[in-house]
């Protein structure tokens, strides 16, 4: 356990010296020996961090973290660098974040202006051009010193990371235990690590295929399956949406605005494990790791909660929560597993290929390594830009402005989350809402959730619809189809023998927002513990046999205004 406040070592949960919670983590940085000419992993707290645990010299400070520099990404630098091809062949190189290298200890930047101002069309050429010439031949030499130098670390990280998977999966029944895999190194190792640990090759691996994943990835998944025949590899896919065609609808995603996220990554899966695992809950085993982001240090190692967890039906536990880049690289190098050839080529994270969070480098490699993608993807966020009314499209979109953009100005799918209501003159506690389309059982489907649904208590001439609670039987709500001069299509709800009608007016509007504007993003289904929510072609249907009426999919904190459109298409006027 480790105090970041007084900085010191400690075996208990609260600082003896300052009284705060302490962490399960202990700070390392990273060492350089001249003579080795390779990084080494050392604690804070060791009393001889400086000393070279191969050769005894003395080291210096190198980096927070590392990663290893392959050759294909050397020859990159070289160009960028202007510097001969393989200049840096057999120098050790290194990179900690962003575009800082480290060529035999000697720290070297490049400036961002090179991403932008670079020929990528002649880059390209020139590493086809070199490709032959570039050797492995120093790297691996390097390579395996570093394995050697890092050995105590390493021995330390997997029978940490050991112990966490065989104490936290003793908790569950063996086919209940699964892998996250996305095909980038951190669920590669996870993968490993707790294949590993349990003795069992047959583990279910889950791989998200969001349909932007890179190429390297795709074909890693493929050699992952092929050296894995025991694993039960399972993929899970959107089959029924297509990326343009929904940012053409609602826009692209933005930093603060990933629907991408829910309606390519977790929706599918949740549908796998629905369709594997019903209403069980399962544990994932996934590689999350704490050093990436700010956001991602605030997690448990294991959660469960469901305002932490994407998909509700899982436990999801990091075996990595704690490691570094150069943990990471460190494992990789010593197992000798394989990996996304994505890292040789110099990406430092590989997820999504057109991710919002990709930053100016990130852009500058997908036009060297995949030119007619990021054409065809910078095409279409200039139409995007000039059809919202951006007056500069082409400086909005290159200088990154649109990553940052909020809610969904310019998009006629706007108006489809503005809640439009009146009171109704005749009838206390009941609400005339606008509808963008027909009413039909769709719409009347949706108030599962608050209880049975009565059409025999209802008035037929009406074609009203009667919401009992669900333990009581007393009618709470009143659903039928109405005539409004404003409005094209309206419903009207009344609620009754309830103390709080607003409240429940609310969340009943909750669910008229989802039928306006739903565009099938597939979090509704993520939401679902009881697995009762499903999006069938065009249709949301909520199964009243399986609803427990536990109120997530209609609860703020869950789904803010009801459904994720809100969050996505918010306008201020």
């Amino acid at each position: 356990m480790w105090c970041k406040f007084c900085n010191i070592e400690t075996n208990e949960e609260t600082c003896p010296v300052c009284g705060k919670p302490t962490s399960e983590d202990i700070p390392i940085e990273i060492y350089w020996c001249d003579s080795c000419k390779v990084p080494v992993i050392k604690q804070t707290t060791d009393n001889h961090k400086e000393d070279c645990p191969c050769c005894g010299r003395k080291m210096k400070y190198l980096a927070k973290d590392i990663r290893p520099v392959f050759p294909e990404e050397r020859l990159l630098m070289e160009l960028l660098l202007k510097k001969e091809p393989n200049t840096y062949a057999k120098s050790s190189v290194w990179a900690s974040t962003g575009s800082r290298y480290y060529i035999d200890g000697k720290a070297k930047n490049i400036p961002g202006k090179v991403y932008t101002e670079t020929d990528t069309e002649k880059i390209a050429e020139d590493i086809a051009r070199y490709k032959e010439t570039n050797t492995y031949e120093y790297f691996n030499i390097y390579a395996e010193r570093f394995v050697e130098a890092n050995r105590d670390r390493l021995n330390y990280l997997i029978d940490e990371a050991t112990e966490f998977v065989r104490e936290t999966a003793a908790k569950y029944k063996e086919e209940n235990r699964i892998i996250s895999f996305s095909g980038g190194k951190d669920s590669t190792v996870t993968a490993d690590v707790v294949t590993k640990a349990l003795s069992d090759p047959s583990l279910v691996h889950i791989f998200g295929n969001t349909t932007l994943e890179f190429p390297t990835t795709l074909e890693y998944a493929k050699r992952f399956r092929e050296n894995h025949p025991h694993a039960i590899f399972q993929i899970a896919k959107n089959n029924e949406q297509e990326f343009l065609s929904m940012a053409k609808e609602i826009g692209p995603p933005a930093r603060m605005m990933r629907w991408c996220c829910s309606m390519f990554k977790t929706g599918p899966i949740t549908r796998v494990l629905n369709s594997m695992y019903r209403n069980q809950q399962v544990l994932t085993f996934y590689g999350i790791r704490k050093s990436e982001s700010v956001s991602r240090s605030k997690y448990n190692r294991v959660e469960d909660s469901s305002e932490s967890v994407k998909i509700n039906k899982q436990t999801v536990a990091a075996p990595i929560f704690f490691w570094l880049d150069a943990d990471i690289w460190l494992y990789i190098l010593a197992e000798k597993i394989d990996f996304n050839d994505a890292y040789r080529l110099g990406y430092e994270r590989v997820g999504c290929w057109l991710c919002p969070n990709n930053n100016t480098r990130d852009v500058f490699l997908a036009n060297v390594y995949m030119p007619e993608r990021a054409k065809e993807w910078r095409e279409f966020l200039i139409e995007f830009a000039k059809n919202i009314g951006k007056p500069d499209p082409e400086e909005y979109i290159d200088s990154g402005a649109w990553k940052a953009r909020q809610g969904g100005n310019g998009l006629p799918a706007a108006q489809d989350v503005k809640i439009k209501f009146t009171n109704c003159t005749t009838e206390e506690h009941a609400k005339i809402y606008k509808l963008s389309r027909p009413f039909d059982d769709e719409l009347v489907g949706m108030f599962v959730p608050f209880g049975k649904l009565a059409p025999e208590l209802g008035r037929k001439l009406l074609n009203e619809t009667i919401v009992v609670e669900p333990r009581t039987n007393v009618p709470i709500m009143s659903i039928q189809p109405f005539k409004e001069n404003d409005f094209e299509y309206a419903v009207k709800i009344r609620t009754m023998n309830v103390a709080d009608h607003e409240a429940l007016q609310r969340k009943a509007g909750y669910q008229v927002r989802k039928f306006n504007a739903c565009h099938k993003c597939l979090k509704c289904e993520s939401v679902c513990k009881s697995g009762a929510i499903s999006i069938m072609g065009d249709y949301y249907y909520i199964n009243p046999d399986k609803c427990v009426h536990c109120g997530m999919c209609v609860n703020q904190k869950i789904l803010r205004g009801g459904c994720m459109m809100d969050k996505y298409l918010r306008t201020k006027d």
